[in-house]
């Protein structure tokens, strides 16, 4: 590759990744805007879950119809759907007039959100050769931490003034960027088999192996784990004795921490196989879930997070450099969405299973023990499942 196309892959990668980026910053403020919402309609703990579990609904159908559409039709015109789709529904979702029709609007920005992340691992994952790719999906996938920083910074700067309504304007002008994404990132020209022919549902069935059920086990124990700590973060934190203002502060710092995860993850993945850096960190995660939820003090409850946060997110960038690479080029979109579908559904049961429990005096330790037991099992599912299966794509 000459000097030339290494830096036109990069200007690349760089849009994905902001695109990523752009994800990250809608999920990432649902979490600080999640308080707001519940103490201006008065909602129940469960309700609050609910608000985040009807996001990740609408994120399973659209990692699913949005990676079939990358295969079927464009990888980029995929992506520039997602990107509107979700920028422009947090736009209305903003004029929401009350609990239920925020919900209806929550769906349809989830479908956008479900659908940008398998696109974009999908694209890289095709702009990469096999020497490479793993790390680089990983590096994409750091863009998320960037995302959640951003969220982090526009709820602690902006919310006193511009509310939650506020806020989600502001994300809808991510609109804008799609532009970009269009005019820059074009398809890569991929040799085509009888794979690409398939309907979806035969084409399901063809790509369908021994392994794939192991790997959604594991992308469920991931969702679950993550979205089920981290939407609940900033209320744990003011429970905790800590104000909404303080646990922007709190959730920033251990936010942070996420960031050498991801780079170390990317370094590890370049000296062993990418499976065993995933359950690497899933191990680690378990062991800053045990520690948060038995913790107690501001500076140790910053260090545990700390932990847990720099080993989740590095386990959710290693399964997405993972997944794709078990798929060939022509079924990759679908099978990814398929994957990250599966695990929306412990998206959805994590906050939810959270609001339920706390509703029901459960104790915060308990809580993350349950989420300890799941990363276990998802490391050792991961560790059956082979990899790099398509190299040559």
């Amino acid at each position: 590759m000459s000097n030339t196309q290494k830096k036109s892959t990069l200007f690349i990668f760089m849009i994905i990744g902001t695109a990523w980026m752009f994800d990250a910053l809608d999920v990432g403020l649902l979490s600080y805007i999640m308080p707001l919402i519940h103490k201006e309609w008065l909602l129940s703990e469960s309700q609050t879950g609910l608000v985040s579990s009807v996001s990740s609904i609408g994120m399973i159908f659209g990692g699913f119809l949005f990676g079939r559409l990358a295969d079927k039709t464009s990888r980029s015109h995929a992506l520039v759907l997602s990107i509107l789709v979700f920028s422009l529904g947090n736009f209305f979702l903003a004029l929401s007039p009350g609990f239920y029709s925020f919900l209806v609007i929550r769906f349809i920005v989830g479908l956008g959100l479900g659908g940008e992340l398998p696109v974009a691992a999908t694209y890289v994952a095709d702009l990469y050769s096999a020497k490479d790719r793993s790390k680089m999906l990983i590096l994409a996938d750091s863009f998320w931490a960037v995302g959640w920083l951003v969220a982090a910074a526009l709820s602690f700067l902006l919310s006193p003034v511009l509310g939650w309504r506020g806020l989600l304007i502001l994300t809808a002008f991510s609109a804008f960027f799609a532009l970009v994404v269009r005019k820059h990132v074009e398809d890569i020209s991929k040799q085509k088999t009888s794979l690409a022919t398939l309907n979806g549902l035969d084409a399901l069935k063809q790509s369908f192996t021994w392994h794939t059920p192991l790997l959604w086990i594991a992308w469920f124990m991931v969702m679950f784990s993550y979205y089920g700590m981290f939407m609940w973060l900033p209320s744990i934190l003011a429970a905790r004795g800590n104000d909404v203002v303080e646990g922007f502060g709190y959730s920033t710092i251990i936010v942070v921490a996420q960031l050498p995860g991801y780079f170390v993850a990317a370094w590890l993945s370049s000296k062993i196989k990418v499976r065993y850096v995933f359950a690497i960190y899933m191990a680690g995660t378990a062991v800053g879930a045990l520690w948060f939820g038995h913790v107690s003090g501001a500076l140790l409850t910053i260090l545990a997070g700390c932990v847990l946060s720099f080993f989740n997110l590095g386990a959710y960038g290693a399964i997405i450099a993972l997944t794709p690479q078990l798929y060939h080029n022509n079924v990759r979109g679908t099978m990814t969405g398929l994957a990250q579908g599966i695990g929306r559904i412990g998206a959805v049961v994590g906050p939810l299973l959270v609001g339920i429990l706390i509703d029901h005096s459960v104790s915060v330790n308990s809580v993350f023990n349950i989420f300890m037991l799941s990363l276990l099992i998802g490391a050792l599912c991961v560790l059956i499942v082979p990899e790099n299966l398509h190299d040559e794509d």
